[in-house]
């Protein structure tokens, strides 16, 4: 049976997990859409956790709605998921980047596949707009008042409802390899 290593404080501990063999994909990352069969190893279900943790908390699968956060925090939010990404390639390395047979998917495919389609065409079309807006912020108007006057927030705001869409589809695909529920449900109903 997989296993998952929990850190509470400083005592790291192997868990056993009830993960499934293999899951399947169904990813539409709007220019590709993603489908097949993934089964990970060990290596790549560890590194599906802690991509999954990341993605659960932060606004990259959490509505943001219209009266809360900043459009720059949200932004900055899914870009720190490149270097979050990249440190979890690295550290669980090759294993989970293997060619599988039968065409499956691995974690490092589905990972970069992430980044690329998913996060980055979001990021390379408002950055930089919101950035332009940003530029022109007068000092006696707060960083809040000005995004909120922008006239394009509302379309920035969907933009990003639309790729939280994909990445929750992601964190859906993680939870699954991890053998656990979907936390952020469990935790917007009460269940345990």
């Amino acid at each position: 049976m997989p296993t998952v290593e929990v850190a509470a404080g400083h005592v790291r501990r192997q868990v056993m997990v009830r993960a499934p063999k293999s899951v399947g994909v169904r990813l539409n990352l709007r220019v590709v859409e993603i489908s097949g069969t993934w089964e990970p190893n060990d290596s790549e279900r560890r590194a599906a956790w802690e991509l999954y943790v990341e993605l659960l908390t932060r606004v990259s699968v959490v509505p943001l709605r219209e009266d809360e956060g900043l459009l720059r925090e949200a932004l900055g939010s899914l870009y720190s998921l490149f270097t979050t990404t990249r440190e979890v390639l690295r550290k669980y390395g090759p294993e989970v980047a293997e060619p599988k047979k039968d065409g499956q998917y691995n974690f490092g495919y589905l990972a970069v596949s992430m980044l690329n389609y998913g996060i980055r065409p979001l990021l390379a079309r408002w950055h930089p707009a919101l950035e332009d807006w940003e530029s022109r912020r007068p000092v006696d108007r707060s960083r809040g008042e000005h995004e909120h006057a922008w006239n394009r927030a509302g379309e920035l705001r969907g933009a990003l409802e639309d790729t939280r869409t994909i990445l929750t589809a992601y964190a859906d695909l993680l939870a699954s390899a991890c053998g656990v529920p979907n936390l952020l449900e469990a935790v917007a109903t009460g269940d345990r």
